[in-house]
């Protein structure tokens, strides 16, 4: 009996342990998000998350057309880097490691898409380009694709992916070890990238509702008029055809987004008062 109650003992105490040390190792990755506050789980760093989204930047670059109209990378260049200013501010006053930024136009007619890797690492599909009309609503395209990567929700999927098929113990091996050489097609799809390799995982409603609320900030402080959002999302829904209803997907509804918007349009309408900045014609 006395045998028993010892073992039950030290179960207990183990099983004690073993739920501090998981508490532990999920606080030490717990980081907030900026604007929104929202804490989220990410277990690799920083510059983890930046080498993986060079590497993924150079494999889309290897299967896909890259422009080379004048126009089109002279504008995306110029909004870019105008945004892209307004977040190293921001990572400078956090203490965290600047982007070294690259932008490329893909010439793809048939994708209204664009995306931002952890690093800085950019693409526009010129699909997107008829849509956002003029250079302020190309700002909220990449105001809202920055943000995803300001915020580090690819990091974030990463973490999560390598959580639910790995368990937590497998992130320094998926990482670095025996998992590694499986690890790209879930770094890709995490990152944002993943209809390359034939696999989607898609940001949350979460996720994109906070790059809305960050995107709208960054543009608003780089100087463009955050009320373009509005149309510029209209024309979005507009041009996407019939969606899905809003809880089959992980986008909000258009309708959501828009009045998501409007309701944030004040605090942007201050940032873009105090930038001082009056866009290029």
């Amino acid at each position: 009996m006395r045998t028993a109650n010892v073992s039950r003992r030290n179960a207990t105490v183990a099983h004690a342990i073993w739920a501090a040390g998981l508490s532990s190792f999920l606080l030490s990755g717990c980081v907030t998000e900026p604007e929104t506050g929202r804490h989220q789980l990410i277990l690799i760093s920083d510059a983890q998350a930046n080498q993986m989204g060079v590497q993924a930047f150079q494999e889309v670059l290897s299967q896909a057309k890259v422009s080379t109209d004048p126009q089109y990378n002279a504008l995306v260049e110029r909004v870019g880097r105008r945004i892209a200013r307004v977040t190293d501010a921001h990572m400078a006053e956090q203490g965290r490691e600047l982007f070294q930024w690259e932008f490329k136009v893909i010439d793809d007619p048939k994708t209204a898409n664009a995306f931002a890797l952890p690093g800085g690492k950019v693409c526009v599909y010129t699909g997107i380009l008829p849509i956002t009309e003029d250079e302020t609503g190309l700002a909220v395209v990449l105001g809202h694709e920055i943000g995803h990567a300001y915020a580090r929700h690819g990091a974030k999927r990463v973490s999560e992916g390598i959580v639910a098929q790995f368990g937590l113990g497998a992130v320094d091996s998926f990482l670095g070890g025996d998992k590694a050489s499986d690890s790209s097609k879930l770094i890709m799809a995490a990152l944002g990238v993943g209809y390359q390799v034939g696999v989607q995982l898609r940001f949350s409603r979460g996720d994109e509702s906070a790059a809305d609320d960050i995107g709208l900030m960054l543009m608003a402080e780089a100087g463009y008029d955050p009320r373009a959002a509005v149309p510029f999302w209209e024309r979005m829904q507009a041009a996407g055809g019939k969606a899905p209803p809003e809880w089959l997907s992980s986008h909000p509804a258009e309708a959501t987004r828009i009045q998501e918007i409007k309701d944030l349009l004040p605090k942007a309408m201050q940032r873009y008062q105090r930038s001082g900045v009056t866009p290029a014609k």
